[in-house]
Parts: structure tokens; C-alpha cells; sequence
């Protein structure tokens, strides 16, 4: 083989090694991108998501110290469930368990549709998978004190399952509104089955939140946090926080 052979041999190689690399480095730059976008656009739901959850347990908590001094009134449970209407102690139960499933939903979304949290940077990326992976074993642990709104992870996953529309596909999965949440406990038995235990826990709080106050407060203040780190500078969400004093049980 001539030396011109060699190198226009040398030169197809090469070329075809740098196509090569092109490509890869293009998908590995769509990849992140697409990643991005579902981030932009899950993670704003799912602190919107957390949000919800963590201002219901704070009611809930806030609420059990109100109860304790009667005479500052009645506390959210006490006064929408135990002494409201049946109309709104059904939206106080029902919204209760739809604030968590919603919640277990966005979970499961991103679980599915981004394979690692790209937010940037690994610091940041690993600090959030960790503060979720936080939040399931708080709502998973066993406590011979209360069981109330507990999961265990299958039973966090399965519920995060029936919340995401079956209408999604990847990149534009959305979860069940409250309104389709509550056809579905009506109309589907085996959807309703998943949720009884949690709509009777709701009650079980009602008549006795004290059990269950110490593992509350731990998700809720968990909740707090994976929203700091998901909106750090409060764009999406309003500035006031709502955490627990876990020394003197009161609100800061």
C-alpha cells in the first residue's frame, strides 16, 4: 500500500471516529437536556406537591397544640372533622390522603422518567435523591406509638403508581387532580382499596393526634428541606416556611 493509500486510510478512520464522537456527544447533550426539561417541569410540581403535603401536616400539628390550650380554640382536625359538618369532615379526610398520594405520585414520575436527578451539579443532585430517600423512610418507620399515615416503600411506590394519569407518556406525565382522585375512590373499588386505611388513619388523628406527633413533625420538617433544596430562592413557593421546634413543640 502507497503512502497516499495510508493516509487517506488514516484519514477515513479518523473521520469516522470523530462522526462517531459527534454523535455520542450529541445524544449524551440531548439526554441532559431532556433531563433538564423534566426536571423544569416535574420539579416545579413536585414542590408544589410537598408544599401541600407539609402545610396539611403542619395544620394537623399546629393544630394539636391549639387543642391542647382551649382556650386560643379548636384545632384543624377538631374543628373541620370531629366538630364540622359530614360535608367537611369527608373533604378534610379525603384531601388529607390526596395531598400525601399527590406527593408519592411526583415521586414516581421522576422515578420513571429521569433516571438521576440532573439539577446541575452531583452536590446538589445526590443532596435531593438523599432528602427523598429521607422523606419514604420517615413515612415508613415503624413506631409502637402510632402507624398513622404510614407506608411502607412497596405500599409508597404502589400509591405513587395509582396517582400518575394514565394518559401520560414520558416527559408530560401529570398526577390525578383531587376531583379525578375522588371519582376514582367512588367509582373503582380496587383504587378506593389502596386508600381505606389512610382515610381511616385521618380519623385516628382526629380522635388522637399526640401518638403520632413526633413522626409527623420529622416529615413535615423533612418536607421543608426538599423544598429549600428544589426552590432554594423561593421563586415558586411563598417565603414563609412553616417548621416545628422540635425542643418545645411549638411552631418557629
Amino acid at each position: 500500500m502507497d503512502s497516499v493509500s495510508v493516509v487517506s486510510a488514516a484519514l477515513a478512520v479518523c473521520g469516522a471516529a470523530a462522526a462517531a464522537l459527534f454523535s455520542y456527544w450529541q445524544q449524551r447533550r440531548l439526554r441532559s437536556w431532556e433531563q433538564r426539561t423534566y426536571m423544569d417541569r416535574y420539579g416545579a410540581s413536585l414542590v408544589w406537591a410537598a408544599y401541600d403535603l407539609q402545610t396539611r401536616l403542619y395544620n394537623i400539628l399546629h393544630g394539636h397544640v391549639l387543642d391542647r390550650e382551649t382556650s386560643r380554640g379548636s384545632g384543624f382536625l377538631t374543628s373541620f372533622l370531629t366538630r364540622g359538618t359530614d360535608r367537611e369532615a369527608e373533604f378534610v379526610r379525603r384531601s388529607t390522603v390526596f395531598v400525601l398520594a399527590e406527593y408519592l405520585g411526583w415521586v414516581e414520575i421522576l422515578r420513571r422518567d429521569v433516571q438521576f436527578l440532573d439539577l446541575g451539579t452531583s452536590r446538589l443532585n445526590s443532596q435531593v435523591t438523599l432528602q427523598i430517600s429521607r422523606i419514604g423512610s420517615s413515612l415508613s418507620k415503624i413506631d409502637a406509638a402510632s402507624s398513622e399515615l404510614r407506608l411502607f416503600r412497596a405500599q409508597q411506590r404502589a400509591v405513587g403508581e395509582l396517582m400518575i394519569h394514565p394518559d401520560g407518556e414520558p416527559g408530560r406525565r401529570r398526577c390525578l387532580g383531587y376531583a379525578e382522585f375522588c371519582a376514582k375512590l367512588d367509582q373503582d373499588a380496587a383504587f378506593a382499596g389502596w386508600f381505606g386505611v389512610l382515610l381511616a388513619d385521618v380519623d385516628r388523628l382526629a380522635a388522637d393526634t399526640a401518638p403520632a406527633v413526633a413522626r409527623l413533625q420529622v416529615v413535615q420538617q423533612q418536607l421543608v428541606e426538599l423544598i429549600d433544596l428544589l426552590d432554594p430562592k423561593r421563586i415558586r413557593l411563598p417565603q414563609f416556611r412553616l417548621t416545628f421546634d422540635r425542643a418545645t413543640h411549638r411552631i418557629r
